[in-house]
């Protein structure tokens, strides 16, 4: 089924778990980044040839610094694609034609990032800093926060969202950096270490939470619209009932989507939090949206797509299984995935079939790809590079 656990992650939640007793440390800290550390725990399933349907090109590439442990999202404004590194190398470029726009130093190494809005880059560090430039890498504020910023921040309508690692969200003045309001949950006594950031949509911030929880937030205030239940924890010890979502919900239109490990996938009316419809699923890497459907990338690095109106099972990708396949990317007729050897592989949007494959630098793809375009879209790999990929 898909919700078991794979062998290997569950001998490493083991093992984490005993760290966890012996230690006192309330989250199993390397489940997520072990998942896509260099070599899968899992054999990985062998490239399988295919007659290809579609080109891939290589547009342009770049490189920003290795993203360490963690995953570093790049981000677009206008014209300009945003991309960092742990080293703290902060780096813009023409999305066409990848000219470098700017390059910046943050001067101390960053841990979540890179997030833009409201006219300025935005970083973290694990000793639980923001740090805020404008687009010309200049610094304009920096402000301390009580847990490591492992995700990206986001802003928008002069506030900047950001998540720690302590089950802390905040909301700080774009313009200097001061908190306008915090939210703060419990978390459970074993948790999945997570990169998973917030969603900002329409005045509304969506994050979910370990125990399987989606919360909807007003932007402005700080107030809770709604909480709903992605999945309830299930089993007979902690270990079975770690059902965490630790990859960032998706927004369209009036619905919201987000996916647990162990757990469910589901979807949540926006306005009401109320569920429209949820299925067996377990994924740590995450899911994408299009107009049709829900795709999933479960733990085995299964790619399923799912009618987004009711749920129901209409494809099921499964010969990646193993090579740690990122988050799905919908983009037209084509959903897109990049994996641990850093290949991105196209599928088709209507029957999951291998239509296109190119690889990037050799290192993992740990984070969804971005579209840039209709027809081009940016991959970051975990030794730095950025790609820009267009596909016809």
């Amino acid at each position: 089924m898909i919700h078991e656990v794979i062998p290997a992650l569950r001998l490493l939640l083991t093992m984490l778990a005993v760290t966890t007793v012996l230690t006192g440390c309330k989250t199993i800290s390397d489940t997520y980044d072990g998942w896509f550390g260099s070599a899968p725990k899992q054999k990985p399933a062998e490239l399988v040839q295919f007659q290809s349907q579609a080109t891939l090109r290589i547009v342009w590439q770049a490189n920003v610094g290795a993203a360490g442990r963690g995953g570093f999202y790049p981000s677009a404004v206008g014209n300009t694609v945003y991309a960092a590194g742990a080293s703290g190398q902060i780096a813009g470029f023409a999305a066409n034609t990848g000219a470098s726009q700017v390059r910046f130093e943050a001067a101390t190494p960053l841990s979540g990032g890179l997030g833009t809005g409201v006219g300025l880059i935005l970083a973290g560090t694990a000793r639980g800093e923001v740090l805020a430039f404008d687009l010309s890498g200049k610094p304009v504020w920096k402000t301390q926060l009580t847990g490591e910023v492992l995700s990206p921040p986001a802003a928008a309508d002069g506030v900047v969202v950001v998540r720690t690692g302590d089950g802390r969200i905040y909301g700080l003045n774009a313009a200097d950096g001061k908190q306008r309001w915090v939210y703060q949950r419990a978390l459970p006594t074993l948790a999945l270490r997570s990169y998973a950031g917030v969603v900002v949509y329409r005045g509304g911030v969506f994050a979910g939470f370990p125990g399987g929880r989606l919360v909807a937030i007003a932007l402005e205030t700080g107030n809770v619209g709604w909480e709903a239940v992605v999945a309830l924890p299930k089993g007979a010890t902690e270990l079975e009932r770690v059902t965490d979502v630790t990859s960032s919900p998706v927004v369209d239109g009036a619905q919201v989507c987000a996916v647990a490990f162990q757990g469910r996938v589901a979807c949540f009316d926006a306005i009401r939090g109320e569920t429209l419809w949820a299925r067996d699923a377990s994924s740590i890497a995450g899911m994408g949206l299009d107009a049709r459907n829900a795709y999933v990338t479960d733990d085995r690095s299964a790619v399923q797509a799912l009618d987004r109106g009711r749920g129901a099972s209409l494809w099921k990708q499964d010969k990646l299984n193993g090579r740690r396949a990122s988050a799905p990317l919908a983009m037209g007729r084509y959903v897109i995935v990049g994996d641990y050897q850093g290949y991105v592989h196209v599928l088709s949007r209507d029957d999951g079939a291998f239509v296109a494959r190119i690889a990037t630098d050799g290192s993992a793809i740990q984070v969804p790809p971005l579209a840039l375009d209709l027809s081009t879209f940016l991959v970051q790999t975990r030794n730095g590079g950025v790609f820009a990929i267009s596909i016809q």
